[in-house]
């Protein structure tokens, strides 16, 4: 059955990079919703109009819009083995609403969920610094640069992100205890539910997510 990847975690957990390996390694599409809802507000379909005059007023796009424009993103042929699903469902009704969708479209849906320890997801945002040049990410508790403050690509100077501070962090990741954290419960509810240690370097967080993955396949042929 196709299936849908859904990564979860909070800030800091590494989504987006476990996010572009699945992709690669099983030959699947990203489905980003951020990048989809950009997309869209550049067509004159109705839809496109719709994203188009929400944000014109400055406002949040609603779990029915973004529900059609996910629906309308997966429905496309080359999701038709699945997709990694990256920003969507965010909070119980918009984990309902890709029940329904998965369920129209015949497709399963399995819930990764990057778990780390808090004071390491601190460390992680906190100690972020990124190249103003070239892009490359440091970090100075776990991957700091050769010379203190300086790009070991270009020599430029790093800088932090004004809200990768102590209190910013903290507001973030209260944020997603209050609204995502409960479809955590209501995945392990469904059966739908995989939790991976979050910890270590990238390739061994792929490395645990592969194997979840394999296992699951060899239990669904048996």
């Amino acid at each position: 059955m196709p299936e849908i990847i859904v990564l979860m975690g909070p800030q800091g957990a590494g989504k987006g990079t476990q996010a572009h390996l699945l992709a690669e390694r099983f030959n699947l599409p990203l489905v980003a919703t951020g990048d989809i809802l950009r997309e869209m507000a550049l067509s004159d379909a109705p839809l496109g109009l719709q994203i188009r005059a929400v944000q014109a007023a400055g406002q949040l796009v609603s779990d029915d819009i973004l529900a059609e424009v996910v629906k309308t993103r997966l429905s496309r042929s080359d999701c038709e083995a699945g997709c990694i699903l990256d920003g969507f469902p965010r909070t119980l009704p918009q984990a309902k609403l890709l029940e329904s969708i998965a369920g129209d479209l015949g497709h399963r849906i399995t819930v990764m969920s990057i778990e780390l320890p808090r004071e390491f997801l601190f460390k992680r945002l906190a100690g972020r610094q990124t190249c103003g040049v070239c892009g490359a990410i440091y970090n100075e508790y776990f991957k700091p640069g050769k010379k203190e403050g300086v790009c070991d690509v270009d020599g430029q100077a790093l800088f932090t992100r004004s809200d990768d501070n102590e209190e910013s962090i903290a507001q973030r990741l209260s944020l997603y205890d209050e609204k995502t954290r409960p479809l955590l419960d209501y995945y392990a509810s469904l059966g739908r539910l995989q939790r991976v240690d979050g910890t270590g370097a990238p390739d061994e967080v792929f490395g645990r997510i592969v194997k979840i993955l394999g296992k699951q396949t060899a239990s669904d042929a048996s």
